[in-house]
């Protein structure tokens, strides 16, 4: 090893780690189970191959964050900084790592080398989101697309679709298939739509977002330029690779096709985002890429998990149809099982996560190392509503939170401009709601009902744009309707959100993607109105400015001193807390309904369950509600459904467990209202006792 003699710094390794650090250049797969030391594991190996003779600016290393690519170099800096001080070599500690950052940074990079071979100017430019898709809205309203029916996609929904077919290579009859089915009848338009965009960028030189890695991607399929680029590179390391998608996985193979210096490391187990076309096959298939194939080390030894947690894990993984069987294990040892809470209902549900928290938080434990994970973003609608009211400040990530969402704000907007039509803000939101109307005829609109003083009949003889004049009548009279109702103290007001909802429904099916899950959310929405007197009551309360602690980002919450985590599974990967939470762990919802249907989409559902689990340090609890409201339409009319336990908490994962029960805690329905004007004062009272 050169001047070094004793490689001091593998002693804070354990035997699996140390196997996957000094592997030699042959083609290696490092499983790293969750809370084994991934990060630790690649960073001494970016150091090992530096410390043994290999240039620093000849390694490539791809993660899919900045801060995963800045905090492996710092910590591989740092290892070999200290071997050459402790070897008494005063050279440079170590040369730079000129090419370590995310697989799209890496490509822009290497397309301004290669620009000219691709059809790129050096100073091509590169399209944020929100600019792809104001280009895509241009393709759209030069095609005259936007004015054939109302359904066709808007350029969001576009974009999504045009990013689903350039990373995962599938024909875009199968991407609207499988992920976009109501777009099926459009395949033709899309076609033509995406074409054009294409001509756009080339035009004004400019890539989007996922055209960085499609370029490499081609570039690199010319056998003597991949060939070229890979000879540059001594190692390459991948990070995260069961995240790679097919085009990720295809600059891998072609920059070396014999897998010498490669590197992977991930975790099947952990493979949940096949909604931006990562393919765990990709890391599956790993080690047969190469011939001869490459070596597999696993990492089982967990430093995050007490034992318990992980058995549950382990138990749930080793009934997956595939993945690479591994048995994590802990010297943190625990009598606690993790809970498995059958709850009455939703209510219960939050009313035991509180209790929870709170009775954590008496015993020490700080809210911000508590989390609250869920399948889906609007699974915590009810408990959200409860925290509020309890005063319990919270951050929630993974989509906006339940109020906030764009479609709930639509409606709330509705009643807002029914209580008071001079709510401007409320009415230019509904009036853009229309197609075709934008800020400048919103503002038209708007003006010519105040001319007519806030006369909603006034409305009608208003003249829309031309886009909107077949849906104008129908808001017309929805607003009159809703102005017209009383809205005092009445039990049957809740009776205008069908109204509302009938009305918005198709403009949200129109304007937003996942209509099913808004949809979900709008019967949250119905089911929250019952417990609210009036319309007034409804929008005020649920529209106040919640604590600073509730904000979407990390940083606005530090107002508070401590505050509860509330997460989707997808973002919390990579997190880790005390205790954990995890919600609706019923079939249907945990997996997601729309996953049964599919095989690989079910084991997905599968491994971010195993994804929720071992975040938890200390102490889990896995929720499930036995009944579910429903709306007053479900065509049974019926008020409820029973929910039946996920079928991944199978009887011998379940014999992992602790089994609980919680009810609603009992309430006063008696009706009894005092009519007494009496003042009585008990504290005299008690104060003459002594």
């Amino acid at each position: 090893m050169n001047s070094i003699t004793a490689p001091s710094y593998l002693d804070s390794l354990n035997l699996q780690q140390r196997e996957a650090v000094v592997a030699d250049s042959q083609p290696l797969l490092v499983i790293a189970g969750a809370g084994t030391g991934k990060t630790t594991t690649l960073a001494h190996r970016v150091a090992h191959l530096v410390i043994n003779g290999a240039a620093s600016e000849r390694i490539l290393l791809l993660t899919f964050t900045r801060r995963a690519a800045t905090q492996m170099i710092h910590r591989a800096e740092s290892i070999v900084r200290q071997c050459k001080l402790d070897s008494a070599d005063k050279g440079n500690s170590t040369g730079r790592f000129e090419w370590a950052g995310t697989f799209h940074s890496v490509a822009n990079r290497l397309l301004r080398r290669y620009a000219h071979t691709v059809g790129l100017e050096a100073s091509f430019s590169v399209l944020d989101r929100g600019d792809s898709a104001d280009l895509m809205d241009v393709a759209r309203q030069e095609l005259k697309l936007a004015s054939l029916a109302k359904r066709f996609p808007r350029k969001d929904a576009c974009l999504a679709i045009y990013s689903r077919r350039v990373n995962s290579q599938q024909p875009l009859a199968d991407c609207l298939r499988t992920a976009f089915p109501w777009c099926v009848d459009w395949h033709a338009e899309l076609s033509l739509l995406f074409r054009r965009y294409i001509e756009l960028k080339q035009r004004h030189q400019c890539l989007d977002y996922d055209d960085l890695l499609l370029y490499w991607y081609h570039l690199v399929q010319d056998q003597d330029i991949a060939a070229e680029i890979g000879e540059f590179f001594d190692h390459i390391l991948i990070d995260e690779y069961q995240d790679t998608n097919a085009l990720q996985a295809g600059i891998l193979s072609a920059m070396k096709p014999e897998g010498r210096g490669v590197t992977a490391v991930g975790d099947d187990a952990q493979s949940i985002y096949s909604f931006r076309a990562a393919s765990v096959d990709n890391i599956l298939n790993f080690p047969s890429t190469f011939n001869p194939p490459a070596k597999v080390v696993s990492l089982e030894q967990n430093y995050r998990s007490v034992q318990p947690i992980l058995d549950s894990a382990n138990q749930l993984m080793s009934e997956a149809a595939r993945s690479y069987q591994k048995q994590l294990c802990s010297s943190k040892r625990s009598k606690q099982k993790p809970f498995y809470v059958a709850t009455e209902d939703v209510d219960a549900e939050s009313d035991y996560i509180v209790t929870q928290v709170l009775a954590a938080r008496e015993a020490g434990q700080q809210l911000k190392d508590q989390a609250v994970l869920f399948r889906n973003s609007h699974h915590s609608d009810r408990l959200e509503v409860e925290l509020l009211r309890r005063n319990i400040p919270f951050v929630k990530y993974g989509g906006l939170k339940f109020l906030e969402a764009s479609h709930i704000k639509d409606l709330l907007a509705l009643l807002k401009w029914a209580d008071n039509p001079k709510n401007q803000p409320a009415a230019y939101r509904v009036l853009q709601i229309l197609p075709g109307v934008g800020p400048a005829n919103a503002a038209r609109s708007f003006d010519a009902l105040a001319l007519a003083a806030y006369n909603w009949q006034a409305m009608l003889k208003h003249s829309p744009p031309s886009a909107a004049a077949e849906d104008w009548p129908a808001l017309c009279e929805l607003m009159c309707t809703l102005a017209n109702s009383q809205n005092g103290e009445n039990s049957l007001w809740q009776s205008q959100l069908s109204a509302v909802r009938k009305w918005y429904e198709p403009h949200m099916q129109r304007l937003y993607e996942s209509a099913e899950q808004r949809a979900s959310d709008l019967d949250q929405l119905e089911l929250i109105s019952a417990k609210y007197p009036s319309r007034e009551r409804f929008v005020t309360e649920l529209t106040l400015d919640p604590p600073s602690a509730t904000g979407d980002n990390a940083g606005n919450a530090l107002v508070d001193e401590d505050y509860l985590i509330l997460s989707t599974v997808h973002s919390a990967k990579g997190q880790e807390w005390d205790s954990v939470y995890v919600l609706n762990v019923t079939d249907g919802n945990f997996p997601n309904e729309f996953a049964t249907g599919d095989a690989e989409q079910t084991e997905e559902e599968r491994r971010l369950m195993y994804v929720a689990m071992t975040r938890a340090k200390s102490s889990l609890h896995l929720s499930a509600p036995l009944r579910f409201d429903v709306t007053q339409q479900h065509r049974h009319g019926d008020k409820h459904v029973y929910g039946s336990r996920s079928r991944f908490i199978s009887d011998t994962v379940l014999a992992n467990m602790t089994q609980r029960w919680h009810g609603n805690p009992h309430s006063d329905s008696s009706g009894l209202q005092p009519r007494t004007n009496k003042k009585l004062d008990v504290a005299e009272k008690l104060l003459a006792l002594f």
